[in-house]
């Protein structure tokens, strides 16, 4: 499979044409940049990880789990993940693992769907991990697709999402307005969520790439609100706006990125799940 970027920068915007050379950082403004996990590879973020994760989060939970990865460009992040989580060697696909879907299976969306047909076209589990090309912010698009994919479990939400990177460009090309819509949807979607903000000093140097290429600035960039030191305004949002709580911090990456894991505290999972459970 060609060498793919992680969704972190390629989420949720218009994305480039297959025809575009993107010989420079600053020719992908949706963050689409297709060699990216060669410089922030996956395994900066899954070594962050303790073993046995879902163990302890979920311990009597009914399987399958669900998990949802939203930004997944081509893929191999989401695999990373799905092979730690599961704990899985690099060499064992899913012909050597056939019970992995029974324990989890994961749903891996982008916008771009040139970056998900590769992902398909790579994927070592094509059982148990789902790419779809979609727009989580389209709301036609997003909820009959959702329902759909939930329905086939009998589930209404998932038991786990991961927002690898991609906050900042939801931010960008949606503004203040469309983080804060962002950030309850995962939360109404997800008992569980892993996110990993990029810090502010990420949005100045995208700006910066764009100015240097003659470009228009981002439309929201100069008038965002919701500034300064992201990881902190993010979980402000998350724990203040959308019932979540701060569980836990697994670090930083050596790009200067934290891996924040956090819970609904609402009562609005707990009633879908003894609904679900009592079907």
């Amino acid at each position: 499979c060609p060498p793919g970027a992680r969704g972190a920068e390629g989420n949720m915007a218009a994305p480039m044409s297959e025809e575009s050379p993107a010989l420079e950082p600053g020719a992908a403004p949706y963050g689409n940049f297709p060699n990216y996990s060669r410089f922030h590879p996956p395994e900066g973020r899954v070594n962050l990880l303790p073993g046995g994760l879902l163990r302890s989060l979920f311990p009597a939970a009914a399987r399958p789990l669900l998990g949802l990865d939203v930004g997944c460009n081509s893929g191999e992040l989401s695999v990373a993940l799905y092979r730690h989580l599961l704990g899985l060697q690099e060499s064992e696909g899913s012909l050597d693992q056939p019970a992995a879907g029974k324990d989890l299976n994961l749903l891996c969306c982008d916008i771009d769907p040139v970056l998900i047909e590769r992902a398909q076209q790579c994927s070592p589990f094509p059982a148990s991990i789902s790419f779809a090309n979609l727009d989580i912010m389209d709301s036609s698009a997003r909820e009959p697709f959702l329902r759909s994919y939930l329905g086939r479990f009998g589930r209404s939400t998932f038991d786990i999402g991961f927002c690898m990177s991609v906050t900042m460009w939801i931010h960008l090309n949606h503004g203040d307005s469309g983080l804060m819509e962002f950030l309850s949807l995962l939360s109404s979607l997800c008992r569980y969520l892993l996110i990993e903000p990029q810090p502010w000093k990420c949005y100045r140097a995208a700006a910066r790439r764009l100015r240097k290429l003659g470009r228009n600035d981002f439309d929201h960039f100069r008038s965002l609100a919701i500034n300064g030191d992201m990881a902190e305004r993010i979980t402000q949002i998350l724990t203040q706006d959308c019932a979540m709580e701060l569980v836990c911090c697994f670090g930083s990456t050596s790009w200067d990125r934290s891996l924040l894991l956090f819970k609904s505290n609402g009562s609005n999972h707990e009633d879908r799940e003894s609904s679900e459970q009592e079907q």
